[in-house]
């Protein structure tokens, strides 16, 4: 599903317009970005847990040449889906 399928549904779902459902869609990744620099999680029961993991660096392989590389360590967002929302799901 791409971004404006979402809002097509979120506007559908709402009975809103589309307009309003792409700024409550800003509004959300935006939160939720500013939770996840800020605290680094977010918990939204029912539906999941947002978290921000360090990746330690590690070597790695160019695909194209098999030569050895260095990835460097960064921070990535995990996901980790609540009870309810895996039991939908199966």
């Amino acid at each position: 599903m791409t971004k404006a399928e979402l809002i097509g549904v979120m506007a559908n779902e709402a009975g809103i317009t589309k307009a309003a459902a792409a700024d409550a869609l800003d509004a959300y990744v935006a939160a939720v970005t500013k939770e996840l620099k800020k605290s680094g999680r977010l918990g939204l029961v029912g539906f999941g847990t947002f978290s921000v993991v360090k990746r330690k660096a590690r070597e790695g392989r160019n695909p194209q040449t098999g030569k050895a590389i260095k990835i460097p360590a960064k921070k990535v967002v995990k996901f980790k889906a609540g009870k309810t929302l895996a039991d939908k799901v199966k």
